[in-house]
């Protein structure tokens, strides 16, 4: 039986990612692309990028595009990590002029929502029971919240104010790197803010993402939390594969 395919683009600071996805699996269909985000990132700059790469698969179908952005109805509201010019900008209705495409065929979602639902869809099946949340640490912390498998978007749990501080400024993975952190020291910030977060949300599992998920074995045991706390699965495709997987489900942030 052929493979159900999908395709997105997972737009970041530093670059922009594409792919063809086997939707039944939840896993690249060959290699993917990417491309240097573009300074400025601005939206005509980076609507010629996203055109670049799905062009480059000569993609026809519709198709998925995260933003670092809280993203309603496919305009974005925030930019985290991209050029403030995007607030206010219908990012969905700029990509699908781009590319040809009717409206509602290109799906826009912010990016750490994309990568919970690609482990939620793909990852361990108990994955998709109770209040789960992804948290993505990299440059800040990203968040995605879900109930019984299904996404409440847009929550921004990485800026909750922790000890008078935006928690990402003090628990960012990027934290860790630029003061030099050795992992004891930046597990008890981690341990801080998700004690916070646990009070706010009593979640039954946090799902760990971004690039220190790798390193797992690191950190997550030295955490002093009540909830369970696994590391992502995904790792660095899970923003494309959760694109993909919601221009499937037709999702809209």
């Amino acid at each position: 039986m052929a493979a159900t395919l999908g395709f997105g683009v997972d737009i970041g600071g530093s670059g922009i990612k594409g792919g063809v996805v086997d939707l039944d699996v939840g896993k690249l269909v060959g290699d993917r692309v990417r491309i240097p985000t573009p300074d400025p990132s601005k939206p005509d700059a980076v609507a010629d990028v996203v055109k670049k790469i799905v062009d480059e698969f000569g993609w026809t179908g519709p198709l998925g595009v995260t933003l670092p952005a809280v993203i309603k109805h496919g305009v974005a509201h925030t930019a985290a990590n991209i050029d403030k010019s995007w607030v206010g900008t219908d990012a969905a209705a700029l990509f699908a002029e781009r590319l040809g495409r009717a409206q509602g065929e290109v799906v826009v979602l912010n990016d750490a929502d994309a990568a919970g639902v690609a482990e939620i869809s793909y990852g361990w099946p108990d994955d998709q029971k109770g209040v789960v949340v992804l948290l993505t640490f990299g440059t800040g912390i990203g968040s995605a919240l879900f109930l019984d498998g299904k996404l409440i978007p847009n929550t921004e749990f990485g800026h909750l104010e922790v000890d008078g501080h935006d928690a990402e400024t003090r628990a960012a993975a990027s934290v860790k790197e630029d003061k030099d952190l050795t992992w004891e020291e930046w597990s008890h910030r981690v341990t801080r803010y998700i004690r916070s977060l646990e009070d706010l949300i009593w979640p039954d599992l946090i799902i760990a993402g971004g690039g220190v998920s790798k390193k797992a074995d690191k950190w997550l045991p030295l955490l002093n939390v009540r909830t369970r706390v696994v590391a992502a699965e995904l790792r660095n495709d899970a923003g494309i594969v959760g694109a993909a997987r919601a221009a499937k489900l037709g999702h809209h942030g």
